[in-house]
């Protein structure tokens, strides 16, 4: 089993190694510049080129060639979810929701409608701040995730 982080703006990084060490989980964190990362033999991190999309590429890219190993995508990236969801993965937002077959859908048409209203001149206010509850449903949802797909 493997956890990789799209983690450029991820605030639950130290919440996903805590619960990866309890269940001795490998995870990667993939960004497009140098993140700080734990000194753990579990924690490992991949530099991409500073290209559009070249995290969102290579973490779709690991999940498809995957093989027989669990992979959980830890992503607010809706269409970059999509691409894991298709490669196999389960996929986590940071706030704990997961992205499903069923529910990947209406977050893209969503993602659409909010980018064509931003696109029109509408002042929308943007995502809900972070919150303690955010970060707590994340922690159930991930131990979750993990202790599911080690059956």
């Amino acid at each position: 089993m493997r956890i990789l982080i799209d983690a450029d703006a991820c605030p639950v990084k130290d919440e996903t190694y805590k619960v990866a060490w309890r269940h001795a989980v490998r995870v990667t964190i993939v960004a497009n510049a140098h993140i700080r990362i734990p000194d753990h033999p579990l924690i490992d991190r991949v530099i991409v080129s500073d290209s559009f999309d070249a995290a969102d590429d290579w973490i779709a890219e690991t999940c498809d060639a995957r093989g027989a190993t669990a992979v959980i995508v830890v992503t607010a990236d809706i269409l970059l979810a999509d691409r894991c969801l298709k490669a196999g993965a389960s996929v986590l937002a940071p706030t704990g929701k997961p992205f499903t077959a069923n529910s990947i859908g209406g977050a893209i048409a969503t993602r659409a409608i909010m980018a064509d209203l931003r696109a029109g001149g509408e002042q929308l206010g943007g995502p809900a701040p972070f919150a303690k509850a955010d970060r707590s449903r994340y922690l159930q949802a991930l131990d979750a995730a993990i202790v599911s797909s080690l059956r």
